[in-house]
């Protein structure tokens, strides 16, 4: 662990306190860890340092818009090699959110997420990106052969 030592103005320093202690953290330095952790985790940051991802994009759609329930779900089995699952609430009679889970290279990820919230009757789309290196490696041995498919392992 390496220490770090940052300089703040009294009102920023205030700030962050008040923040922190709002959210239950004991020190600045578990706290600002965490938000550099956030920080590093957005789509643009995730996207320009790592190839590979996981994610979840949050939306909620107009399920009233023409054909844009059938819309989404048609672009979701056009890329389904990048869906792990999707989960759908119903918010009220118009309004639904969906969770959907992605994995795979960063740029179709990003790709896919832009247009989905491109579609008219969506909106608050959110997407939450994890770099991943993907690998066909195994810490333990198995009794069985294990091919086909890549493993995706988190890298900071």
């Amino acid at each position: 662990m390496q220490r770090i030592t940052i300089s703040l103005e009294d009102e920023l320093a205030d700030a962050l306190d008040t923040f922190l202690n709002a959210r239950g953290y004991q020190s600045r330095s578990e706290g600002i860890r965490d938000l550099v952790r956030e920080a590093m985790t957005r789509p643009s940051e995730v996207g320009a340092r790592h190839s590979h991802c996981v994610a979840n994009l949050s939306y909620i759609y107009n399920h009233r818009v023409r054909a844009l329930a059938s819309k989404l779900a048609d672009f979701q089995h056009a890329h389904h090699d990048l869906i792990a699952s999707t989960t759908l609430m119903h918010l009220d009679h118009d309004n639904s959110l969906e969770s959907v889970m992605l994995k795979g290279r960063t740029k179709a990820v990003l790709a896919f997420s832009h247009r989905v919230g491109a579609e008219r009757g969506v909106r608050s789309n959110l997407v939450n990106l994890i770099g991943v290196k993907p690998h066909d490696q195994h810490h333990e041995p198995h009794d069985h052969e294990h091919h086909g498919h890549d493993h995706l392992s988190p890298v900071n």
